[in-house]
């Protein structure tokens, strides 16, 4: 099976799971793991959620609500994005991950999203015993490769329904990448990197459904990137 290297965050066995079943082969890692040692290794790579990336490494300062993702994440998981980019390794980010991505590439970061955006809706969705609530809809870019994925799931690009839960968003998106999906209220939801074998993020968390499968076509297109599939 397709080795996919997860980095490890406080919520992993969905994750896992969802991997498990669209066909890879687990593997956790950390900033124990050098990034140099997983990409020569795994077959792919997945960013996972957590904390916020610290502002200092996209040139700001702290918002009062920042909240620090555990030590030792911002500086492995960045350097573990652009080795993954250079080698063209399929990559799979979700939530944290896609903040990790963009900054990865010299992007920027809404801070927090009610303090810095108004109008916008709630991105806070479902309490903790409940991961898969909805929150809102995306919409997203119809000639992206993420549209044809979640068709391929039996979902509708134009009104997809999400379990958004984040307080941060990618704001200037990084170089080689571009925004395929927001919310109603603007918010990006979605980037990808056109013309890679498989770079995709999401803002919400798929992982959550593993069990009844909504978003297990995200996972198994990163696990048939691996296997030169699609």
């Amino acid at each position: 099976m397709p080795v996919i290297a997860i980095v490890r965050c406080s919520k992993l066995p969905d994750y896992e799971a969802a991997v498990r079943r669209a066909g890879g082969d687990p593997w956790i890692v950390d900033p124990a793991t050098a990034p140099a040692d997983i990409v020569a290794r795994a077959g792919g790579v997945l960013l996972t959620g957590g904390g916020d990336v610290h502002p200092s490494l996209y040139g700001e300062t702290p918002h009062p609500a920042f909240d620090p993702a555990e030590p030792g994440r911002d500086e492995h998981e960045i350097e573990l994005a652009r080795r993954a980019m250079d080698a063209d390794l399929p990559l799979l980010a979700i939530c944290r991950g896609v903040q990790v991505l963009n900054v990865a590439r010299g992007g920027t970061l809404v801070q927090d999203i009610p303090a810095h955006l108004t109008g916008v809706l709630s991105h806070k969705a479902g309490a903790p015993h409940e991961p898969w609530a909805l929150a809102h809809e995306v919409w997203i870019e119809r000639d992206s490769v993420l549209a044809r994925i979640v068709e391929e799931g039996g979902q509708d690009p134009d009104r997809c329904q999400v379990n958004s839960r984040h307080h941060q968003a990618v704001q200037r998106v990084g170089e080689g990448l571009v925004a395929v999906a927001t919310a109603p209220d603007g918010v990006i939801e979605a980037i990808e990197a056109p013309g890679r074998r498989f770079c995709v993020g999401v803002q919400w968390h798929p992982e959550n459904f593993y069990r009844t499968g909504e978003f297990r076509s995200l996972f198994e297109a990163l696990v048939g990137a691996v296997r030169g599939l699609g």
